[in-house]
């Protein structure tokens, strides 16, 4: 059969889509917004594109580090495929019923926090350290703004709880420069990402860094001592020293996306030995008997913040996963 009259008009409009399509280049998408995507050519050039009708009808979405392929056409650039990625940082969008694709393919993230002003939370530390883990990566500590009278000690607990669980701790401020040396060692190689929430100083961390920035920074909110959102989309910084620096809005409530109940004490590092005594299998580590982690924990090897974070994160992955 030769077809509706529908579907040959379908398919005559594919044919002549193909036949509009120029050459075709790959690059990285280095920033997003409106509906444009800045992406840089692996030739050098920098070229603004739009997507296909064909991709916006697909599940993924478009975020800053994407591999793409690019057709040139008489009048725009349009974006006609994406890679696969590596690693993907994955959020709770608004509304908590889609994923929020923050960036792709980085190599590492560094989890920032203020010592003080506003003062560290470690619930929201947790959280922050699991979504991360979560999307596949291992994070980095950042604790800012050393510089305040008292955030020295507040810091020094911070450092001595995360590092002996195995984390990487950096104590740093944007004012002082304090800790710039080693944070630059990491920063200045591949692709990473500064998340945290909003007034935890993100942006003048990296103005300090590389003053050639000029990022945009806000002040602490007078009501709540919260910060005001000071980074509105997102974007592929480049460093004079060479690195990548993915720019995204602060956030600071986190809701990890698709983590399956089972798959949460995976999340947390100094879980993984503690549990090999178990005698199930399958333990929660919340409720069965003989469980190595809360053996653990009765005896001070895993940290009760750390252990109530975990009971609370896995009680909402529970909740989300419920038909």
């Amino acid at each position: 059969m030769r077809g509706t009259r529908a579907t040959r008009w379908s398919r005559s409009r594919r044919n002549a889509e193909r036949s509009a399509i120029g050459p075709t280049a790959e690059g990285s998408v280095h920033e997003t917004g409106g509906g444009v995507y800045r992406v840089l050519l692996d030739d050098g050039r920098a070229i603004d594109a739009s997507i296909r009708g064909r991709l916006k009808q697909g599940s993924g979405r478009v975020v800053i580090g994407d591999r793409v392929t690019v057709a040139e056409a008489p009048d725009a650039w349009t974006v006609e495929s994406v890679g696969e990625r590596t690693t993907e940082l994955v959020r709770l969008g608004r509304g908590g019923r889609f994923p929020k694709v923050l960036a792709a393919n980085l190599d590492r993230v560094f989890v920032v926090v203020a010592a003080l002003d506003p003062p560290a939370n470690t619930d929201l530390i947790d959280r922050l350290l699991v979504l991360v883990e979560s999307s596949g990566m291992h994070p980095i500590l950042v604790l800012n703004k050393l510089d305040i009278e008292g955030a020295a000690e507040a810091a020094r607990g911070l450092k001595e709880l995360y590092q002996a669980i195995g984390y990487q701790t950096l104590g740093v401020s944007a004012r002082t420069e304090e800790g710039f040396e080693e944070l630059g060692e990491v920063l200045c190689r591949g692709t990473s990402a500064l998340i945290g929430p909003s007034g935890v100083g993100k942006s003048s961390l990296l103005n300090t860094f590389d003053p050639a920035l000029r990022l945009r920074t806000g002040e602490l909110s007078a009501k709540g001592g919260t910060g005001r959102h000071t980074t509105v989309s997102s974007r592929l910084i480049r460093l004079s020293c060479g690195g990548l620096v993915a720019d995204t809005p602060g956030f600071s409530d986190v809701a990890l996306w698709a983590v399956r109940p089972d798959r949460v004490a995976k999340c947390f590092p100094e879980f993984d030995e503690q549990a090999e005594p178990c005698r199930f299998r399958m333990c929660t580590h919340v409720h069965e008997p003989d469980c190595g982690v809360r053996a653990a924990l009765d005896e001070g090897r895993i940290p009760r913040t750390r252990y109530d974070s975990y009971v609370k994160l896995r009680a909402e992955a529970v909740e989300a996963s419920a038909p």
